[in-house]
C-alpha cells in the first residue's frame, strides 16, 4: 500500500486565481462601468440594487377603489372606522356571564313569535305593540343567551324582509330598538348598542335599496334610470317618493321616543329621496334626543346619530357642535355633587362617565376629521377666536378636554401650548384624571417637538404642576410625557431638578409597580437619548435612582443601558466599565436562565456577552484577564458567555505573543483560565472546539505539553458527543460529529506525534470509538473513515500543508522523516481503515445507500492511494457492489469508473 505524493505549494500556485487590481468594487452601482479586454463598456447589474423603486398599488386598495368610487370613498372609510370602533367598544368593558335586565327587555328578547300580515287600519297600533312600559321588576339573563336571541331576531328580520313581509321586519326592528331603553344592563349596554345598531344599519340599508329600486325600475322590471351618487330629489319618481314617505310615516307613529329616533336614524339617508338638503331633519333629531332623560341612553343615541350622519353627502357640522354642547350640559350635571340619579341609571357616577367615554371620543374624532374646518370648529366650540389664539381661561369638563387634546392638530397644540396648559390646570373634575390630560398634552407636543414655542415657559409650568402632585405615580406620568422635550432642547437645569425630586420622592416611599413603569420610561428615554453612557452616569442622582429600581423595570433599564453602551467599538473608561459591570450583574441576577425559551433572557445574555466583548483595557493585559475572571464568577448562569470568555482569553494570549516579550507566564495564565472555564460549558461539541482553539494558542507559544493535555481533553469531548443520547442522533447530529472529527484531524497535522503512545494514537482512538458504538450508521462511519484515511495520506507526505508558527514545535514531516516505523504505522492504520470501509458498506440495509457509500469510499481510496493490484482489488469489489445496487447507467458510477481508470492502467470495475 502506497500513498500518492502531494506537492501542496505547487497545487496552490496552479489552482489559485490570478489577482488583478481594480479601481472600483464589483458591486458598485450600475452607473459605474468597467472595461473588458475588448474595451467594451459593460455595466454590472446587481440584483439586490436593481429592484424597482416604484411602489405598486396593493391588491386590497385596488379592489376597494373599484368597489367604492371616488364619491363613496369617505362613506366607505367612515363605515370601516365605525366597524373597527365597535369591535374595540365590545372588548372594552368587562361583562359578567349573568346580566340583570328589566322584565320588559327580558320579555322582548324571549318573544320569538313573528307577527303576521296586518290590516292596513290596524298597523299603527300594532307598530307600538301591546307591551306596557309600566312593567316593573328585573330578571337575570345569561349574556350568551341574550346575544344569541339578538342574532335570531336579526335573522328573523332578514327572513321576513326577503319573503316580502316588511311590516314584520319593521315591528321586530322596533323591538330591538326598545332594548336600548334599558340602561340597567350598565356595562353590557355598549355591547347591546353595537348588536342593536348593527340591526338598525341593516334595516336602513334594506329600506334604502328598496326605495332606490323603485326609483330606477318600474313594476315590470324595466329600468328607467340610473341614479348617480350625487342624485337630486327631482330625479326621483313619484312612486319612489310615496314609498319613502310611507316609511317615515310608519316610524313617526311609534309612541316611544327612543325607538322612534333610532328607527328614523336608521333610514336617515332616505330623506335624500324627498329633499336635497336634510340639515333641518338632522337637527330636528338632535333636538329630539334632548328629550331622552337617561344620560347613558341619550349619549349612545347621539353616537348613532353621528354615525348615520356620516352617510349624508352634506358637509355641515352643526349637529356635531350641538351634540358635544348637549353632552357638556349633561356631564356638568353628573359631576355636580347634588345630582344622584339620572334617568334609569342608578349607580357609580364614574362608571356612568366611563360608559359614556367612547361616545365623546368618537364625536371629537368626527369634529376634527376635516383639516380644512379646524379653524371653524375651534370658533364654534368657543375655544378661541382662531387656531392661533385659544382661550386658556374657560374651564372644560376634563373628559371632553382630554379627547379635544387628542384630536386637535399638532400645529394648533404647539402654537397654544401655554394656553392649553392653563386650560388643563383649571379643568379638574372626577370625569377624567387631570394628570392624564397633562400627559396627553405632552405627547402631542412631542409629536411636533420642533414646532414648539416658548419651551422654557411651558416646561416651567409643567414642572410646577407636577410638583403639586403628592402621589408619585401622577408626578412621574406628567414628567414622562415631557422628558423628550427636555432632552431635545438640552434643558440641563430642569433635568437636574427633576432627577433630584424623583430620587427624594422614591427614597421616602415604597415605589409601586405602576410608578416603577413610569420611572422606567423616564430612565429609558434618558439612556437612549445620549450616545455616550459616561455622560449619563455622570448625571446627578442617575445611579442612585437606578439603585432604587427593582423587578422587571430594572431589568428593562439595564438592557437599554447595555444596548446603548455596546454600540461603541470599545469600552475603555474604567469607571464606565465598573458601572456597566454592576448593571450586567443586576441583569444576570434578575433573569431566570433555567427557562431559555424566554426571549428576554436570551437577549439579556447576548447583551452581557457584547459588553464583555467590547471591554478593552488596552496594554494592561493582566487587568483584562482579571476582568474575565470576575465575569466568570459574576455571570455563572450564562453558558454562551463562557465561550466569549474563552475566546477573549485566547485573544489576550495572542496579543501577548505578538508583543514578543517575556509573556510566557501570562500565556500560561490564559490557558489555565480556559482549562477551568471550558468544562463548565454543557455542550461537549463546543468544548471540543474551544479545546482545539486553546491548544492552537499553546502551539503558537511553544507549549507542547499543554497542547497534548488539551488535545486529550478534546478527544474525551468527542467520545462524550458519541456517547450522550447516542440512540437518538439525528442527521444534523451526524453532520456535527463528522465536522468535529474533521476539525480534530485538521488540528492534529500541527501537533508533533507522541513517541510513547505512538504517532497515530488519536486516529486509532477514533476507530475504536466507532467500533464501540452500535448506533453509528454505516453512512456516518464511512464519512469518518474517509476523514481518517485523508489524515493518514497527509501525514505520509514529505512536507505537510501547514505548520505551527513556533520554532520549538517540530511537525511530523520533520520529526519522523525517513522513519520506517512511522511509515509502517501509517500503512497498518490505512489497511484497517480500508477493511472497515468494506465491512461497513456490506452492513448497509438500503440498496441505494449501499451503492452510493461504495462509490464514496472508492473515490476516497483512489484519491489518496496509488491504484496498485491491492488497491485495484478493493476498488473492483466496491464498484461491483455499486453496479449491483445502482445499475450500470448511474451517472455517479460512470464518473467514478472514469476517475479510477485515470489513476491507474489496471482494469477496474468488471471490464
Amino acid at each position: 500500500m502506497e500513498f500518492k505524493p502531494r506537492d501542496y505549494r505547487a497545487a496552490e500556485e496552479a489552482y489559485s486565481l490570478t489577482r488583478v487590481s481594480v479601481s472600483s468594487h464589483p458591486l458598485c452601482p450600475p452607473s459605474v462601468s468597467s472595461n473588458t479586454q475588448d474595451n467594451v463598456s459593460v455595466e454590472f447589474f446587481d440584483p439586490l440594487r436593481g429592484l424597482s423603486t416604484e411602489i405598486p398599488e396593493t391588491v386590497a386598495d385596488t379592489v376597494v377603489a373599484e368597489k367604492h368610487p371616488a364619491s363613496q370613498t369617505t362613506s366607505h372609510l367612515s363605515t370601516k372606522e365605525w366597524s373597527s370602533f365597535n369591535k374595540l367598544l365590545m372588548q372594552r368593558f368587562h361583562v359578567p356571564k349573568m346580566i340583570t335586565v328589566s322584565a320588559l327587555s327580558s320579555k322582548t328578547i324571549r318573544g320569538k313569535k313573528a307577527v303576521g300580515e296586518l290590516p292596513a287600519n290596524s298597523q299603527s297600533d300594532e307598530l307600538n305593540d301591546s307591551e306596557k312600559l309600566s312593567e316593573k321588576g328585573f330578571k337575570a339573563v345569561s349574556q350568551q343567551e341574550y346575544i344569541k336571541q339578538l342574532h335570531e331576531l336579526k335573522d328573523e328580520i332578514t327572513h321576513s324582509w326577503r319573503s316580502g313581509d316588511r311590516v314584520t321586519s319593521l315591528k321586530l326592528s322596533i323591538k330591538v330598538a326598545r332594548l336600548l331603553m334599558d340602561t340597567c344592563v350598565a356595562q353590557f349596554y355598549p355591547t347591546l348598542f353595537v348588536l342593536a345598531t348593527d340591526i338598525m344599519d341593516m334595516l336602513g340599508d334594506m329600506v334604502w335599496e328598496r326605495i332606490r329600486e323603485k326609483a330606477e325600475f318600474v313594476d315590470d322590471g324595466t329600468k328607467i334610470c340610473t341614479l348617480s351618487d350625487d342624485f337630486k330629489a327631482n330625479n326621483i319618481c313619484i312612486e319612489a317618493k310615496e314609498t319613502c314617505n310611507n316609511w317615515f310615516r310608519k316610524i313617526a307613529s311609534i309612541h316611544e321616543l327612543l325607538p322612534r329616533i333610532y328607527l328614523e336614524l336608521a333610514i336617515l339617508p332616505c330623506w335624500r329621496f324627498l329633499r336635497d338638503d336634510v340639515t333641518n331633519d338632522l337637527m330636528r333629531l338632535v333636538m329630539m334626543i334632548r328629550g331622552i332623560a337617561d344620560p347613558l341612553a341619550s349619549a349612545y343615541c347621539r353616537f348613532f346619530l353621528i354615525h348615520r350622519a356620516q352617510k349624508l353627502p352634506q358637509r355641515d357640522t352643526g349637529h356635531l357642535v350641538t351634540c358635544i354642547s348637549d353632552q357638556k350640559i349633561i356631564l356638568k350635571q353628573i359631576v355636580s355633587t347634588k345630582v344622584t340619579k339620572y334617568g334609569n341609571f342608578l349607580g357609580d357616577h364614574k362608571l356612568l362617565i366611563s360608559l359614556m367615554e367612547p361616545t365623546i371620543a368618537y364625536t371629537m374624532r368626527c369634529i376634527f376629521k376635516d383639516p380644512n374646518k379646524v379653524a371653524d370648529m375651534i370658533v364654534r366650540l368657543e375655544l378661541g377666536k382662531s387656531p392661533l389664539k385659544l382661550n386658556g381661561k374657560a374651564p372644560l369638563i376634563s373628559i371632553i378636554l382630554h379627547y379635544l387634546l387628542k384630536e386637535l392638530p399638532i400645529e394648533v397644540v404647539c402654537s397654544n401650548a401655554l394656553e392649553i396648559l392653563h386650560l388643563v390646570d383649571c379643568s379638574s373634575d372626577f370625569s377624567f384624571d387631570q394628570c392624564l390630560n397633562y400627559k396627553m398634552l405632552g405627547l402631542k407636543l412631542c409629536e411636533g417637538i420642533d414646532q414648539l414655542n416658548m419651551v422654557d415657559a411651558v416646561i416651567d409650568e409643567v414642572i410646577q404642576a407636577a410638583n403639586k402632585r403628592k402621589i408619585l405615580d401622577e408626578y412621574l406620568k406628567i414628567l414622562d410625557a415631557y422628558m423628550d422635550i427636555i432632552l431635545y432642547y438640552k434643558m440641563d437645569q430642569s433635568l437636574s431638578s427633576i432627577l433630584s425630586e424623583i430620587y427624594e420622592r422614591s427614597c421616602n416611599e415604597v415605589v409601586t409597580e405602576d410608578e416603577m413603569a413610569s420611572l422606567q420610561s423616564i430612565i429609558v428615554k434618558l439612556v437612549t437619548h445620549f450616545d455616550d453612557m459616561k455622560y449619563v452616569f455622570d448625571l446627578d442622582y442617575f445611579v442612585d435612582i437606578l439603585d432604587v429600581m427593582h423587578g422587571s423595570s430594572r431589568s428593562v433599564v439595564c438592557m437599554h443601558i447595555l444596548t446603548n453602551a455596546t454600540r461603541k467599538d470599545r469600552i475603555d473608561d474604567l469607571t464606565t466599565v465598573k458601572l456597566l459591570f454592576d448593571v450586567a450583574q443586576s441583569l444576570h441576577d434578575n433573569a431566570d436562565f433555567s427557562n431559555m425559551r424566554q426571549d428576554d433572557n436570551q437577549q439579556a445574555e447576548r447583551l452581557v456577552a457584547r459588553f464583555v466583548d467590547k471591554v478593552d483595557h488596552g496594554m494592561d493585559l493582566d487587568r483584562h484577564l482579571t476582568f474575565l475572571v470576575e465575569c466568570r464568577g459574576a455571570f455563572s448562569s450564562m453558558n454562551d458567555l463562557k465561550e466569549i470568555l474563552v475566546h477573549s482569553s485566547n485573544l489576550l494570549a495572542t496579543r501577548a505573543l505578538k508583543e514578543k516579550k517575556d509573556n510566557l507566564n501570562f500565556i500560561k495564565s490564559c490557558i489555565t483560565f480556559n482549562e477551568v472555564t471550558i468544562p463548565s460549558i454543557p455542550s461537549y461539541s463546543r468544548q471540543l472546539i474551544l479545546y482545539l482553539e486553546t491548544a492552537e494558542i499553546c502551539l503558537f507559544g511553544g507549549l507542547i505539553s499543554h497542547s497534548d493535555g488539551l488535545l486529550d481533553s478534546a478527544v474525551c469531548c468527542l467520545q462524550n458527543v458519541y456517547f450522550v443520547d447516542g440512540l437518538k442522533k439525528s442527521n444534523e447530529d451526524a453532520d456535527s460529529i463528522v465536522s468535529l472529527t474533521r476539525k480534530l484531524c485538521s488540528f492534529m497535522l500541527m501537533v508533533p506525534g507522541n513517541s510513547e503512545q505512538g504517532a497515530m494514537y488519536i486516529p486509532k482512538s477514533i476507530l475504536s470509538l466507532l467500533d464501540s458504538q452500535s448506533w453509528v450508521t454505516p453512512k456516518l462511519r464511512i464519512r469518518v473513515l474517509c476523514s481518517l484515511l485523508s489524515l493518514s495520506a497527509t501525514f505520509a507526505q514529505n512536507e505537510l500543508p501547514y505548520h505551527a508558527i513556533h520554532e520549538e514545535v517540530i511537525a511530523n514531516d520533520r520529526l519522523f522523516l525517513g522513519d520506517a516505523t512511522y511509515s509502517q504505522e501509517l500503512g497498518s492504520l490505512s489497511r484497517v481503515i480500508l477493511q472497515n470501509m468494506v465491512d461497513t458498506i456490506a452492513q448497509e440495509s438500503s440498496q441505494v445507500t449501499r451503492g452510493k457509500l461504495a462509490l464514496e469510499a472508492c473515490n476516497c481510496i483512489a484519491s489518496f492511494l496509488k491504484v496498485n493490484l491491492e488497491i485495484s482489488s478493493v476498488c473492483s469489489k466496491l464498484m461491483e457492489t455499486a453496479v449491483s445496487c445502482l445499475g450500470g447507467d448511474d451517472k455517479y458510477l460512470q464518473s467514478t469508473t472514469d476517475f479510477v481508470h485515470k489513476q491507474s492502467p489496471i482494469s477496474v470495475g468488471g471490464e
